[in-house]
């Protein structure tokens, strides 16, 4: 499996770098390629969380090898996602690599999942999120859940990067299910 990571400028950029480190690789091979914003790194930053050093791909390059339908990506998530990225993205802008691999999940109708990071949502957002639904995108934004044994906050994030990566269609084992 081909899945790209974009990881764009809002509050929970350390889930991005989780979601990293709980892929499995035992289940299923995946060619992992990470993109991460100019924002991504500011809040990171301010966050203190070192994703720097998870750069695959510059967000500048729109000549990368993801930026391409025909590279074939299968899936792409976009974590944490900003409500300017969900803007551009729902509008059709591909400025950069970030909103550009998105755009072509959705040319290409492959999976493209965004975990958008604000609370409340406001209406423009919500719209933006409607939009992007109606068209087949993933919208999960980080969302606790309770029934999975949970008893720190690393159980929650398990729990939710599993619920990501099951919509990404990734089998894992990083969370206990309901039985």
């Amino acid at each position: 499996m081909k899945l790209v990571l974009a990881i764009s400028g809002a509050s929970g950029v350390g889930l991005a770098q989780k979601f990293i480190e709980y892929l499995p690789q035992d289940i299923e091979p995946i060619e992992l390629h990470v993109v991460i914003s100019e924002n991504a790194k500011t809040v990171s930053f301010h966050e203190n969380d070192s994703i720097h050093s998870l750069q695959m791909h510059r967000d500048d390059n729109i000549a990368a090898s993801v930026a391409s339908g025909s590279y074939g990506v299968d899936a792409t998530a976009v974590i944490p996602c900003s409500m300017n990225t969900l803007a551009k993205i729902a509008c059709g802008i591909a400025d950069n690599l970030v909103t550009r691999v998105a755009a072509v999940a959705l040319k290409e109708q492959k999976k493209l999942l965004l975990a958008p990071r604000e609370m409340p949502f406001s209406p423009i957002a919500l719209e933006n999120m409607h939009k992007l639904s109606t068209l087949g995108v993933v919208i999960s934004p980080p969302v606790m859940g309770y029934y999975a044994d949970i008893a720190t906050l690393e159980d929650m994030e398990r729990f939710i990067i599993g619920k990501w990566y099951d919509a990404l269609g990734i089998r894992h084992n990083i969370f206990k299910r309901w039985e």
